[in-house]
């Protein structure tokens, strides 16, 4: 649940920057949002008056100038390219941590299987002929369970699977690290979305500030 909220607020921030640097873009030259003018723009509007408030400030403005200069954006072009790249590498990541949790999901099964059909063929094996019927009385419902787990691992041995308990923990212990990685790299990308957020607040307070002037009016005939 966690990973999946996740993966859904990093899509729409990424979603959200994506749509506004592209229509930043699509504007004529002339009207496109510059770079250096937001920059000026930002520490201007958002000037904060308490000193916990002003080393925030300076850690958002050190964070959007690290994130500028390391991908040498100076346009908003190259802005909204870095976005789409942004986009792109978070679709790599999803894929590479859904398709792991769908795999470990698949050995844990298998596992777990494996455990249930063990611990009871093991007290099977110890039953005396003249306490099987017994037996099976008190433990009717771990033996329902037993033929099921059964079942699946003859079905999965038939289809040419072999069965290797230990393997597949070795298995998805590989795949929780790779995961974890991947989590990881997802969430790095939160530093560098919040940098680009302070810009496109800083052009929407811009925007409405220019909306909200009062524009001079002829006089009236």
């Amino acid at each position: 649940a966690a990973d999946n909220k996740l993966l859904k607020e990093i899509k729409a921030r990424i979603t959200r920057l994506y749509r506004w640097s592209k229509a930043e873009t699509e504007k004529p030259q002339t009207q496109q949002s510059s770079l250096t003018a937001l920059w000026e723009a930002q520490q201007q509007l958002n000037a904060p008056r308490t000193r916990t408030g002003k080393i925030r400030a300076l850690q958002e403005s050190a964070a959007l100038f690290s994130f500028l200069q390391a991908n040498g954006i100076q346009s908003m072009q190259q802005l909204h390219e870095k976005i789409a790249d942004m986009n792109s590498h978070y679709y790599d990541l999803r894929g590479k941590i859904v398709k792991a949790e769908r795999r470990i999901a698949t050995l844990t099964e298998r596992g777990e299987m494996w455990e249930q059909y063990k611990s009871i063929h093991k007290q099977l094996a110890k039953v005396k002929p003249e306490k099987r019927e017994q037996f099976e009385q008190r433990h009717s419902r771990e033996l329902i369970l037993y033929d099921a787990a059964a079942r699946y691992l003859k079905e999965l041995k038939d289809s040419g699977e072999a069965i290797t308990p230990k393997a597949w923990q070795r298995e998805i212990d590989q795949l929780a690290a790779g995961k974890q990685a991947d989590t990881l790299a997802m969430k790095s990308m939160r530093k560098d979305l919040k940098a680009v957020e302070q810009l496109r607040k800083t052009a929407e307070q811009l925007s409405r500030q220019e909306r909200d002037k009062p524009h001079d009016r002829e006089p009236d005939r």
